[in-house]
C-alpha cells in the first residue's frame, strides 16, 4: 500500500492498539487550573505479547502516542496452552478483583470491559472470567495485566502439535483413487452419446458340418452356323 504523497509502501504494524479510556484531568496551580488529557492504551501482537501504558498531554493525540510508547516498554509474554490459559488465577489489585479460568475450545472470550480488550490482544481465544471488585477501567486494566503476568507454564501440560496423518491404504484400491479390483468406476456424466453396441455373429453347428460348395468355371459356348433352308421339291412332269 502506497501513501498518497508517493513516499513508498507503509510498513505493517507489529502490534495492534486499543484505547481503553481517555480522561480529562486538571491540576490546580498558583495561576489557576491546568487542563490535560490522560489516555490508557493496550498494545499486543495477538500471539502472546501484551502491554499497557498511560500517557498525559495537552492534546488527545499526544497523550495516545505517549501511552503507546510506554506500553511497548512494558510488554510481557503470556503463556498460552492451545487457545486458553494454563491454569486458574485470582488477582486483587487495589479495589479490583478478577477471576480468570481456562475454557474448552469453542467457548470464546467470556469477559467484558477492559479485560476483554487485554485478553484479545494477548492472543487468548477461549477463557472464562469474572470481575468481582470495582468498575474503574484503569484499575481493572492494570489488574488484568498483573494477572496475565502471574501465569506460569505447567510442566505436565504438553502443547498439542498437529501430527501428520498417513493415507489409509485399502487392499484392492489404487492409492489416490477410489477405483480398484472389485469396485465399479464412478459414474461421470458427459454430453457425448453412448457408442452403439456391436453384436458378434456366431456360426451354428450345422454350418460347421456341411462342406462348402465349390463352383466350376463356365465353359465358353461355341458359335453355330445358321441352318440352311430345305430344298424345294422338284415339280412333277406329266
Amino acid at each position: 500500500m502506497h501513501n498518497k504523497k508517493g513516499r513508498g509502501p507503509r510498513e505493517a504494524k507489529e502490534f495492534d492498539e486499543e484505547v481503553i479510556q481517555i480522561d480529562r484531568v486538571t491540576r490546580v496551580v498558583k495561576g489557576g487550573r491546568r487542563l490535560r488529557f490522560r489516555a490508557t492504551v493496550v498494545v499486543g501482537n495477538r500471539k502472546g505479547k501484551v502491554g499497557i501504558g498511560i500517557g498525559k498531554s495537552t492534546e488527545v493525540q499526544g497523550a495516545i502516542q505517549k501511552a503507546i510508547t510506554q506500553a511497548k516498554k512494558t510488554l510481557i509474554i503470556v503463556p498460552i496452552v492451545g487457545q486458553t490459559i494454563p491454569h486458574r488465577i485470582k488477582m486483587k489489585y487495589k479495589s479490583a478483583r478478577l477471576l480468570l479460568m481456562p475454557a474448552c475450545p469453542g467457548t470464546g472470550i467470556i469477559a467484558g470491559g477492559p479485560l476483554r480488550k487485554v485478553v484479545e490482544l494477548a492472543g487468548i481465544k477461549d477463557i472464562l472470567s469474572k470481575s468481582l471488585g470495582c468498575n474503574n477501567r484503569v484499575t481493572n486494566t492494570q489488574a488484568a495485566y498483573r494477572a496475565l503476568s502471574s501465569l506460569r507454564d505447567l510442566p505436565w501440560i504438553k502443547k498439542k502439535t498437529p501430527e501428520p496423518v498417513a493415507p489409509k491404504i485399502v487392499p484392492g484400491i489404487v492409492p489416490g483413487t477410489d477405483v480398484g479390483k472389485g469396485f465399479k468406476k464412478p459414474f461421470v456424466k458427459t454430453d457425448k452419446p453412448a457408442p452403439a453396441k456391436v453384436v458378434p455373429v456366431t456360426a451354428t453347428p450345422a454350418q460347421h458340418a456341411t462342406p462348402a460348395k465349390t463352383t466350376t468355371p463356365a465353359q465358353p459356348v461355341k458359335a453355330t452356323k445358321p441352318a440352311e433352308p430345305a430344298a424345294k421339291p422338284a415339280p412333277e412332269v406329266k
